[in-house]
């Protein structure tokens, strides 16, 4: 693809978020979009914010999301509570609806055959223990965007990124992940590009 393209990022400052960053903006031009060290102020638990960030951003292309917190625990220490009451909510309202809204958001801004691009994770298809908070986020997040594909106006596409554990990540999340192959941050930036520079819509990208 040679056209350059305006993509907001959102995420940028973190681990998956430099990589994505290095990987598209040697042809594209990166928005960047967070709480911390970006273009934009985005808080991705306030629809409001995100409407603001995007519309303050001008006319985009795409829209990456890099972000969303998911609580590890234990299922035993999580409680029947209402959203925003429990830990085991935390990932409801940020990793899940976070990127919910911000595809809703995008869908009403993007230009025309613009692309949305979401990320999941591992976990939705292999638990591991103290992780079921984040598989039922991560499972949820694939089921939006294979679904929401079929209804995109205007030529639009959306995708989703689901990574195993990243190399640089063991150190902190290691011991959670036994026997999981690690990846290189780097490989999975490269089915962002795939997500935003292909054609295909509604998939789930796995780089296990």
């Amino acid at each position: 693809m040679s056209e350059s393209l305006r993509i907001l990022l959102v995420g940028a400052s973190g681990t998956l978020g430099k990589a994505i960053a290095k990987e598209l903006g040697a042809r594209h031009k990166i928005i960047s979009a967070g709480r911390n060290d970006s273009d934009f102020a985005l808080d991705i638990t306030d629809p409001v914010s995100i409407r603001q960030a995007l519309e303050k951003a001008g006319p985009l292309d795409a829209v990456i999301s890099a972000t969303g917190a998911v609580t590890f625990a234990p299922l035993a220490e999580f409680k029947a509570a209402r959203i925003g009451e429990s830990a085991h909510t935390l990932g409801l309202e940020s990793k899940l609806m976070g990127q919910v809204n911000l595809a809703l958001v995008a869908r009403d801004l993007l230009r025309d055959r613009g692309s949305i691009t979401l990320t999941s994770g591992v976990l939705s298809e292999h638990p591991i223990a103290a992780g079921s908070s984040a598989s039922m986020v991560n499972g949820a997040v694939d089921a939006f965007v294979h679904a929401a594909a079929v209804e995109m106006p205007r030529g639009l596409r959306i995708n989703v990124i689901s990574p195993t554990v990243f190399a640089e990540s063991m150190d902190s999340y290691g011991p959670f992940f036994r026997g999981f192959v690690p990846v290189p941050v780097a490989r999975v930036a490269l089915a962002f590009s795939r997500s935003v520079e292909g054609l295909e819509t509604g998939k789930i990208y796995r780089v296990y």
